[in-house]
């Protein structure tokens, strides 16, 4: 990681420059693909599936047997851990449940707003380097409180056919029954248009590669929803003298170790501050098996030293992450300044690990700095909100003059008539 002191903010955005890969550069690559699978189906599952995949399948679908077996392979540790989790997930996500209510804008005037949810939703599921069996829960749990009616979820096959025991457990527990041995292109694909065997959904929901988010990207242009853009995990600590050096070093290498693109950044107001994290970094790192995976990240990352409290908000407001900890000992003070961020961990003692497992949030988040403008998933997204609204004929003669002035100002008539007409009646 290399080290700033007080850079200027002209600097802020060279320096925090995400190693982002131009997922349009790959548009030409996936759009055939996505084509082939509109217009064949499950031939061009098969056929994209052993391309990539490398193994040959003829049914895509996880048989009940097959779940069946997957759970005898789970130790009953990490089913007591997946069921702790499930239960914290569930509570935060059933706890934004919203209630119906009727507002009377004027006397006769009644307008109201209903939640209802996405009918039909797909789940990727990464399984490569990292089968993410957490992400399962984070998604499926509030689609099952949200009511959607039918679930998909698909992920990615090894090479004896299989998905990782975990996906499956956690699909069951979650109350999902739809599952397909589906990975990258195809299974985007296969979630956006239908095909003979996956149903088609109505929003695609989860992380993937460089190929995930760009099929993703390219489906949302006319044919599904996504739930956001999406890129490299990434996470930055704010951290002051009171902080445990060893503990923000592990928070910093828990988020390296997801992929050699992530980035990390350690903001903090003073360089021996900056200095003790990199020397625990340099600790801990030969401790973890993905040490090669976390010290390619590092090398896209950076420590920034900032003696002002007021540019370290203003740098992490500028930056968006997509995980923030504060480690200081006014974090309460801090976190109230943050505006721009997918999740915010704060104290010592709350890890970035807690909200990627157990503690009830999501951990499907804004990367790239889209926290600017989203939120991470929650319960409204995989809800839709209509409007509805009844007027009485007193309340049309108490709002209909207004309606019929800005209409005729906008030259609209048919828009005054429909007032208008129903006065005189």
């Amino acid at each position: 990681m290399k080290t700033f002191i007080n850079p200027k903010k002209t600097d802020w955005p060279n320096i925090l420059k995400r190693p982002v890969f131009d997922v349009s550069e790959l548009f030409g690559k996936v759009r055939p693909v996505l084509d082939e699978i509109r217009q064949t189906g499950d031939a061009a599952l098969q056929k994209y599936t052993l391309q990539f995949d490398v193994v040959d399948l003829l049914n895509f679908r996880v048989s009940e047997e097959e779940i069946a077996a997957a759970e005898k392979l789970v130790d009953a540790e990490l089913k007591n851990a997946i069921a702790l989790a499930a239960e914290n997930i569930l509570k935060f996500h059933a706890s934004q449940l919203s209630t119906l209510k009727k507002t009377e804008t004027m006397p006769g005037v009644t307008c109201w707003q209903k939640t209802v949810p996405i009918e039909k939703v797909g789940l990727y599921i990464p399984g490569g380097t990292a089968p993410l069996f957490s992400t399962v829960l984070m998604l499926a749990i509030p689609a099952q409180i949200a009511g959607c009616r039918e679930i998909v979820l698909c992920s990615p096959p090894n090479k004896q056919g299989k998905i990782n025991p975990a996906i499956l457990y956690a699909a069951k527990i979650s109350g999902v029954v739809n599952v397909f041995k589906l990975g990258g292109v195809q299974a985007i694909g296969a979630m956006a248009y239908g095909t003979e065997t996956v149903p088609k959904t109505s929003k695609i929901f989860g992380p993937g590669n460089q190929y995930v988010v760009a099929a993703k990207q390219l489906v949302s242009i006319a044919d599904v929803a996504i739930d956001m853009p999406a890129g490299p995990s990434e996470v930055l600590v704010l951290a002051d003298e009171s902080a445990n050096p060893a503990f923000v070093a592990s928070d910093l290498l828990s988020q390296a170790e997801h992929g050699v693109d992530s980035q990390v950044v350690l903001v903090t107001s003073s360089a021996k501050t900056a200095q003790k994290v990199l020397n625990e970094i340099e600790i801990q790192l030969e401790k973890i098996p993905r040490k090669q995976t976390a010290a390619k990240a590092l090398e896209n990352s950076v420590s920034i030293v900032l003696e002002s409290i007021e540019d370290q908000v203003d740098l992490i407001n500028e930056y968006a992450p997509e995980h923030l900890i504060i480690n200081t000992a006014n974090f309460e003070t801090v976190a109230e300044k943050i505006v721009n961020a997918g999740s915010v961990f704060l104290g010592a003692y709350t890890p970035e690990s807690a909200g990627d497992y157990a503690s009830g949030t999501n951990h499907t988040l804004p990367t790239n700095g889209w926290a600017r403008s989203f939120s991470g998933v929650n319960l409204d997204s995989f809800m839709k909100k209509i409007t509805f609204q009844q007027i009485s004929f007193e309340g049309l003669k108490n709002i209909g003059p207004a309606i019929e002035k800005m209409a005729a100002a906008e030259l609209l008539d048919a828009h005054k008539n429909a007032v208008a007409i129903r006065l005189k009646n």
